[in-house]
């Protein structure tokens, strides 16, 4: 056959074929992300996992799947009303900041884009929080992050957390918020995995440690608004100024019906 009449691929040609290479790749990882699937039931909670977006779904059935330690944590009540509990969730930089300047702790927090924040708990454990669902009652989050201490150097690791809110009210009738945590971690570290038998109980611990630390620090700051709202206020007004809003919602949250004349120990207005 004369040469003239080969076929001979040109730019055209090439392009044709980078899309529907293309298009093969995103087919074949979006029928990877319809394949892969979400249990409902966490420790004896049922969550709406299949509202979580698809692009989550792998990345999380991974943990699910492998994970080294589960732990569940509550419920355990905190002496804050829903409305405050929940924008303390949705600003963890305002909320790190708030207990900071009480003395509470020692966290920073740092918005990373929407949903998504780096936090560092000042004893060890630092990482990439991400939002992946939420609705009135349940949130789902993705974390990836580093743990110093003293018998796990240097751990690495990734975790789902399952988390179940609800407002209630105590013995006093006072609003306050019930929260369930359900975490799964993984370490990175092969070896580490390998030990997980050894090492299940120590990084349960520690995993189990700071959840509960952390909602304990969260309850100790409830009881300090609700019993020194004006000392919470004072802290707050001193410099470097915080960002206004978030002041103006938790001094309506103390001026509300649950923040009368009794919940401060002076028994003084809010300023």
């Amino acid at each position: 056959m004369n040469s003239a009449w080969r076929f001979r691929p040109g730019p055209v040609t090439h392009m044709l074929v980078v899309w529907i290479g293309m298009g093969i790749l995103v087919s074949a990882g979006y029928g990877r992300a319809q394949a892969c699937t979400l249990p409902p039931d966490h420790a004896g909670l049922i969550f709406p996992v299949e509202r979580v977006d698809p692009v989550w779904t792998c990345r999380l059935q991974a943990i699910l799947q492998n994970h080294t330690t589960e732990s569940r944590l509550g419920p355990i009540r905190t002496a804050l009303s829903e409305p405050l509990y929940r924008h303390l969730l949705d600003h963890p930089p305002f909320t790190a900041d708030m207990i900071r300047r009480l003395h509470l702790g020692r966290y920073r927090s740092e918005a990373r884009g929407p949903g998504r924040f780096w936090g560092d708990d000042g004893e060890g454990t630092k990482g990439i929080v991400q939002l992946v669902y939420e609705d009135p009652t349940s949130r789902i989050y993705f974390l990836e992050g580093t743990h110093e201490g003293r018998w796990l150097p240097h751990v690495t690791g990734t975790a789902v957390v399952f988390l179940r809110t609800g407002a209630m009210r105590d013995a006093n009738n006072n609003e306050a918020t019930d929260s369930t945590l359900v975490a799964y971690t993984k370490l990175d570290n092969r070896f580490l995995s390998g030990l997980v038998s050894l090492l299940q109980p120590l990084v349960s611990s520690v995993v189990t440690s700071r959840l509960q630390k952390g909602v304990e620090t969260v309850d100790r700051l409830g009881a300090m608004i609700k019993q020194d709202p004006q000392r919470v206020m004072s802290a707050l007004a001193g410099p470097p100024s915080l960002p206004e809003h978030h002041v103006a919602f938790l001094k309506q949250t103390l001026m509300g019906p649950q923040s009368t004349g009794e919940g401060s120990s002076d028994g003084g207005s809010i300023p």
